[in-house]
């Protein structure tokens, strides 16, 4: 149902109007000098920051080499649509140096966080909050 807010465009509209609010809360902090504006500026920011996690672990942490070798990887183990779904998960969810120090620990939360993601790519198991 909400699968759109995964989809970088969606992250790219959300950064612009973040940055508009905090553009308009900056102008108004001039205007009023109102205290209220600031706590704002504040909270818009740490928002434009959470949502900007993903998109930057994605497109700025990994390298297209290491893209290619985790999906041969796993094209090896799996088929390429649940590649292609997976992958993109830990491209937004790890960096590649966290994603390699939690590969090699075999750790809980990232055996959790796959199988989890294997479900919701398969189907198999809807994603929200309610479930």
């Amino acid at each position: 149902m909400f699968d759109f807010y995964e989809s970088d465009w969606f992250t790219i509209a959300l950064e612009i109007a973040f940055l508009i609010f905090i553009a308009y809360d900056i102008k108004k902090y001039f205007e009023t000098k109102k205290r209220e504006y600031v706590i704002n500026i504040v909270l818009t920011f740490g928002f434009f920051i959470w949502a900007a996690v993903p998109f930057y672990n994605k497109y700025f942490t990994w390298q297209d080499r290491d893209k290619a070798e985790l999906q041969a990887r796993c094209v090896s183990e799996y088929n390429t649509t649940l590649c292609d779904c997976l992958d993109d998960k830990i491209f937004k969810e790890y960096n590649l140096k966290s994603y390699l120090a939690l590969e090699k620990g075999a750790d809980k939360d990232l055996n959790e966080f796959v199988e989890t993601s294997k479900k919701i790519c398969t189907g198999e198991e809807e994603e929200g909050w309610f479930f």
